[in-house]
């Protein structure tokens, strides 16, 4: 069984910084390909980033690339989602993922992830 706990989320001004954090566990989650998706009130939960197993293959939405930066450290099972000049746009609540049908492909399909956090939530204000 394979479990994510998100941490990090809270209150920033616009322009403000957040770092998220992601615990994983479970024997399997290391090997797979993580990502972060987040969902405002009203829409749907949208892809932000992914991150293969390795580290060198990053894939991020439009929206944050540049401001957003995802990383993750195998030897604590956690996975981190640095965002900067933070915009009343990204608020939402915020998960974590496994996708664990792939390694190397980032996939930014949310069908394609099959394990989540409960979310932490972000909001920005202006």
């Amino acid at each position: 069984q394979v479990q994510l706990v998100e941490s990090g989320g809270g209150l920033v001004q616009a322009g403000g910084s957040l770092r998220l954090s992601c615990v994983h566990s479970g024997r399997t989650s290391s090997r797979y390909v993580l990502g972060w998706f987040r969902q405002a009130p009203g829409k749907d939960r949208e892809f932000v980033g992914g991150i293969s197993r390795s580290g060198e293959t990053k894939k991020y939405t439009d929206s944050v690339k540049g401001r957003f930066t995802i990383s993750r450290d195998s030897a604590k099972n956690t996975v981190y989602l640095q965002m900067n000049s933070l915009k009343p746009e990204d608020t939402g609540v915020y998960y974590c993922a496994v996708d664990g049908n792939h390694a190397t492909f980032v996939s930014g399909r949310t069908d394609d992830y099959d394990y989540w956090g409960q979310g932490t939530q972000v909001t920005v204000s202006s």
